[in-house]
């Protein structure tokens, strides 16, 4: 099933304060006492109770105290303050950036905009705002402390990495030795290796990120097929590095950025070619690549959108089998928009400001797939429905501000930035529904 964002925030709620008007007198002078007596008597009688309950609410239930009030979320509900923390708007908000990354040495030079030279910073100042609730301030001390002898695991592509790469620094901005973290094999962070995981080591925890730009197995054709097929996906198959995955606190999915004729295909189209012919060449033409293969049944016809439902179909079916949902959190982020001003993707303007339409980037049929599965799985995950809120910030993207500057990008994000928003709403979520709770 999927776990709502439907919720009512203590702190959306304006404190009223309440008075006891005096009671009316009626009758002769004498007869008022008699009743104020009873009023006095009752509101005794009333005040003993709130803190009867309040030290009882205090003592019995520490945890759900601190977990209530130490980060004024209440709990999940429906009702007429329910709040969808993926419908909002960017809110200017000069408390903003959350750390600095110049400060994080597991921040990837080429996500770090403004080390490679952006003048402007006023991508780095926008709050997400939902229409009903506001999102809590990352606690990153009491995140820390929740942390403590646990494993967060991310898998996917760069994406996926950019959002690792953005607790990490979230986190280290809270830890006073910073050479008390380190990478596990002290590997420096890179776009290649397939494994990456930072630890700790003071609070007894690791953040780690698995590479699996597609979460399926991708291997050789079969040796009888055609010689066009160069390799294929295996969409009934999870990649075998998934074992490593299962004994984990939090685990957090994405992929889509993979699913285009692009990647999957060695094509050298001209440049006039739309998406529809190039997946029908793909398809029907003589261009080697990567297709799809469901047993040992070749696909040539699938489309991509057909290939992708099946592959999260089979992430879903493995996450019901072999995940022990009651200990590890499960989710999966949607599709993030990018902001190419090419269909071809040459061209990159990256803007000042958030726009102020989506342009329809604010829908994806991958978003819509993952959100479908995730609501017929049997257990509980968690969809991250980023699509609509990244649709905005065209300000955000990498553009040329990398450490391959001649190559534009307006794929990826600046960091501290947009993932950074992502974590928030992943902790507020988890601390709300005491996900987290205290060792």
């Amino acid at each position: 099933m999927v776990s709502s964002f439907n919720r009512s925030m203590s702190g959306h709620f304006g404190r009223r304060g309440s008075s006891l008007g005096s009671p009316k007198v009626v009758g002769h002078k004498k007869s008022w006492i008699s009743p104020s007596f009873h009023v006095l008597v009752v509101i005794g009688s009333l005040v003993s109770f709130i803190l009867a309950i309040g030290c009882g609410y205090h003592f019995v239930f520490p945890s759900l105290s601190q977990a209530l009030h130490g980060h004024r979320i209440s709990k999940f509900v429906n009702s007429t303050g329910s709040c969808d923390v993926f419908k909002g708007r960017w809110v200017r908000d000069d408390g903003y950036p959350l750390y600095n990354g110049s400060g994080c040495p597991f921040l990837e030079r080429g996500f770090n905009c403004l080390a490679n030279g952006r003048k402007d910073r006023d991508y780095l100042r926008w709050r997400w705002k939902p229409n009903n609730c506001d999102i809590p301030r990352f606690n990153v001390q009491d995140v820390l402390e929740r942390l403590r002898g646990k494993r967060v695991v991310f898998v996917g592509d760069s994406m996926s990495r950019t959002q690792w790469e953005s607790l990490i620094c979230l986190l280290m901005s809270g830890v006073e030795d910073k050479k008390s973290i380190y990478e596990v094999n002290r590997n420096k962070i890179t776009k290649r290796i397939r494994f990456l995981g930072v630890r700790f080591s003071s609070f007894n925890f690791t953040v780690e990120y698995f590479r699996s730009v597609f979460l399926v197995q991708n291997g050789l054709g079969p040796k009888n097929g055609p010689k066009r097929v160069k390799s294929t996906l295996k969409l009934d198959k999870l990649v075998g590095i998934s074992k490593e995955w299962i004994d984990s606190d939090v685990l957090i999915f994405n992929t889509g950025h993979w699913w285009t004729p692009g990647k999957l295909f060695e094509m050298y189209l001209q440049m006039n070619l739309n998406y529809e012919l190039m997946m029908d060449t793909a398809k029907h033409s003589g261009y080697r690549g990567c297709y799809f293969q469901v047993g040992r049944s070749l696909k040539l016809g699938m489309s991509t959108t057909t290939a992708f439902r099946t592959a999260v179909d089979t992430w879903a079916s493995w996450v019901e089998t072999m995940v022990n949902t009651n200990r590890t959190r499960v989710f999966f982020r949607t599709f993030e928009p990018s902001h190419w001003s090419d269909r071809n993707r040459r061209f990159c303007k990256v803007t000042r400001n958030p726009m102020s339409v989506t342009r329809g980037r604010d829908q994806s049929p991958f978003s819509d797939i993952i959100s479908k599965v995730v609501k017929n799985m049997t257990v509980p995950a968690t969809v991250l429905h980023v699509t609509s809120m990244s649709a905005f910030r065209s300000d955000a993207h990498v553009g040329t501000w990398s450490d391959t500057p001649s190559v534009p990008d307006c794929s990826h994000w600046c960091l501290p930035g947009v993932p950074d928003v992502w974590n928030e709403i992943v902790f507020s979520h988890l601390l709300a529904n005491n996900g987290l709770p205290l060792q």
